[in-house]
Formats: structure tokens, sequence, C-alpha cells
């Protein structure tokens, strides 16, 4: 929570949060969507693909968070520069066969993703110079994300 009393390199930018809780929205939307028609139904089954294809989406976006970081950060240690490149297409590759499975499978998938490419923001910092407040945003956002998963997945 920020406060009038949070340092400014400590405070995210508001741009940054309008964008990124509005980012849930889908989220939290879809989810309460498939709660509400299960995915017996076809209405179900057309929010839930809905959530799995939005996820897929948004994993592969922060995947490129890496790259762009790596092509970036002028003071990047060789071996921490070939990783982000490396790992900043892992979320992709994850994220396409979600699309291709069913819906248990591909949230699973999803949230596993997500929990790994928070584990590599992690790693990432312990490396090299990145907002205060990133960690913080990330974890909240990739915990609402994988809340909202794992609810879709407990009603099919």
């Amino acid at each position: 929570m920020q406060t009038p009393e949070t340092p400014p390199e400590a405070r995210i930018p508001t741009a940054v949060a309008w964008l990124s809780y509005g980012g849930l929205l889908p989220f939290v939307g879809l989810a309460l969507a498939v709660w509400v028609q299960p995915s017996g139904g076809l209405m179900g089954i057309l929010w839930h693909t809905a959530l799995l294809a939005y996820g897929a989406v948004i994993l592969s976006f922060v995947g490129a968070l890496h790259w762009g970081l790596a092509m970036a950060a002028p003071h990047m240690q060789a071996a921490t520069r070939t990783r982000c490149f490396v790992w900043s297409v892992v979320p992709a590759l994850l994220a396409w066969p979600v699309l291709l499975v069913g819906p248990v499978v591909g949230t699973v998938i999803l949230m596993v993703g997500f929990a790994a490419h928070l584990a590599q923001d992690l790693l990432l910092v312990s490396k090299t110079t990145l907002p205060r407040w990133y960690l913080s945003l990330r974890l909240r956002l990739t915990s609402v994300a994988c809340a909202s998963l794992l609810a879709a997945a407990m009603s099919a």
C-alpha cells in the first residue's frame, strides 16, 4: 500500500498502476463468469476458453519484459543477459499449448508459468536494478491472476 510517506522511487507510477490493475479485470471477470456458467454448458466453455486465451497472452507479455530489460540494461553481465533472452521466450512456449489442451490442464500450465516467471523476476532483481515497486506489483498481479485461474479450474 502506498502512502504519502512512501519514497518517490518506491511509488508505482500512476499509469503503470492503472494498466496493471486494469489488466486483472479480465482475469477476475472471466473467472466469475465461469463460476456463474460452469464448463458443462456452451457459455461456460466460452468463458473458460476466453480466460485461458487471455492468460496465454499475458504470460507471453510478461516474458517479453525480460527481453526488453536484457536489451536495455547496459551494465548487465553477459551470462545474466543471455539468461534473460532465453527465459523471455519460455512463457510464450508455455502459453501456446494452453490453447490446445483442456481447461483444467491449461489452467495448471498458466499458473505454473506465472509462478515460474515470478521466480525468474526474483532472480533478476538480485542481478540488476529494477524499480523498488516492481516486485511487490508483480507479486500482487501474479497472486490475483493465479487465484482467478484456480477459481475457474475448480468450477470446471
